[in-house]
C-alpha cells in the first residue's frame, strides 16, 4: 500500500476524517489519547498505510504534541503501531490468520475464565458483578448512538473488569493486549444499521448470568459474544 503522509491524506485514512475531542489542560493527557487512538486503530477510523504525525493530531485533540507523542509510544509498546523515526508512526497490519489466533486466544482464556468466576459466585463477588451493570448499559448506549470509539473503550472496561475478579493480574495483561490487538472494521457499518445495540445487549446478560451463578449459559453466551469479533464485527455475516 502506498504510504500517505497524514497531514495532507483525505478520505477514512485521513486524521481529519477523524472525531477527536478537546482536551485542553485535563490530566492523565497520555492515557486518555492513547485510548482514543487505541480505539480509532481497532475500529478502522486509522488504517496501515497512512502516516500519521504527533504534530497534526495534536492539533485536533487541542494540546501539545508531548502527550501525542507518549500515547504512540504505548501504542508502540502495545504492537498496535509502528513508530517512524522523526516522521510519525503507522498502525500494523494484521493478516486474517493473525486475527482469528487472537480470538481463538481469548476464547481460551476469557470463557472458562467468566464460567469459573460465575461457578463460584458468593455475596462480595455477586455484589462486584453488580457494580459493572452500568458500564454495561453504557456500551449500549455507546452502540445506540454510534460513539464506536467509546464503545471499544468502555467495552474494553468492562471485559477486563470482570475477567478481574478472577484474582489474575497476568491474565488480564494477556487478554487486554488481545483485545488491543483486534480489528473490528464492521462496527460502523453495524451501528449505521442499528445493528450493534444487539450485540452490545449481551453485556447486561452476561452480568445476569454470573449474578445468577449460571457457568454453562455464560461460558455459551462469552463464546458467542468473542465469536463477533470474527464475524459480524469484523464486516462479515454472521449465520
Amino acid at each position: 500500500m502506498k504510504e500517505t503522509r497524514g497531514d495532507t491524506a483525505t478520505g477514512p485514512l485521513a486524521p481529519d476524517a477523524l472525531s477527536l475531542p478537546q482536551f485542553g489542560g485535563r490530566p492523565n493527557l497520555r492515557q486518555e489519547i492513547a485510548h482514543i487512538l487505541r480505539g480509532a486503530v481497532i475500529t478502522g477510523q486509522m488504517r496501515p498505510g497512512v502516516l500519521y504525525s504527533a504534530p497534526t493530531l495534536a492539533e485536533q485533540f487541542g494540546v501539545s504534541a508531548t502527550p501525542v507523542r507518549e500515547a504512540m509510544l504505548d501504542l508502540a509498546n502495545e504492537e498496535l503501531v509502528t513508530i517512524v523515526r522523526n516522521k510519525g508512526f503507522r498502525v500494523k497490519e494484521l493478516s486474517d490468520r493473525d486475527l482469528d489466533e487472537i480470538t481463538s486466544l481469548r476464547t481460551l482464556i476469557e470463557v472458562p475464565t467468566v464460567a469459573e468466576i460465575a461457578r463460584a459466585i458468593n455475596e462480595p463477588t455477586r455484589a462486584a458483578v453488580e457494580e459493572l451493570r452500568p458500564l454495561a448499559r453504557e456500551v449500549e448506549r455507546l452502540a445506540e448512538t454510534g460513539d464506536l470509539i467509546g464503545y471499544v473503550e468502555v467495552d474494553r472496561r468492562f471485559h477486563l473488569s470482570l475477567l478481574a475478579l478472577a484474582g489474575n493480574r497476568h491474565l488480564i495483561d494477556v487478554v487486554g493486549n488481545l483485545r488491543a490487538r483486534s480489528r473490528l472494521y464492521g462496527l460502523q457499518g453495524l451501528a449505521e444499521r442499528g445493528e450493534l445495540g444487539r450485540s452490545a445487549a449481551e453485556h447486561e446478560q452476561i452480568v445476569d448470568l454470573v449474578v445468577a451463578g449460571d457457568a454453562p449459559k455464560v461460558a455459551e453466551l462469552m463464546r458467542r459474544h468473542i465469536g463477533h469479533v470474527r464475524g459480524s464485527w469484523a464486516g462479515y455475516h454472521e449465520p
